[in-house]
């Protein structure tokens, strides 16, 4: 499977993607900091420790998951549209969000 087609994939059933255990992990980790950051513990870092991340990869982790969260609020906030090259490889029905919105 290609990055492209794992990519659709991940974000049309993360749950039946064909992941390590360690990139669930950070996948699960990813997506709880994003959804619910005041729900992250303790527990979670340990869970990425036991899948074999150091701190550094954690601090990496946690840094480009807040990275892309900050980056997408102030497109949204600002009402950033897509590039034209990027519009064409998107899905429509996230274009057609996208127009609904803007």
């Amino acid at each position: 499977m290609g990055d492209d087609e794992r990519a659709k994939t991940l974000k049309r059933d993360p749950e039946s993607a064909n992941l390590t255990d360690r990139e669930r992990a950070m996948l699960g980790f990813a997506r709880k900091l994003t959804k619910s950051p005041a729900e992250v513990r303790k527990s979670d870092v340990e869970k990425l420790r036991e899948e074999g991340l150091d701190d550094a990869a954690i601090v990496e982790l946690v840094s480009v998951t807040a990275y892309f969260n900050f980056i997408n609020r102030v497109a949204l906030g600002l009402g950033v549209r897509l590039d034209e090259a990027l519009e064409s490889a998107a899905e429509p029905a996230d274009l057609a969000r996208e127009e609904a919105r803007l």
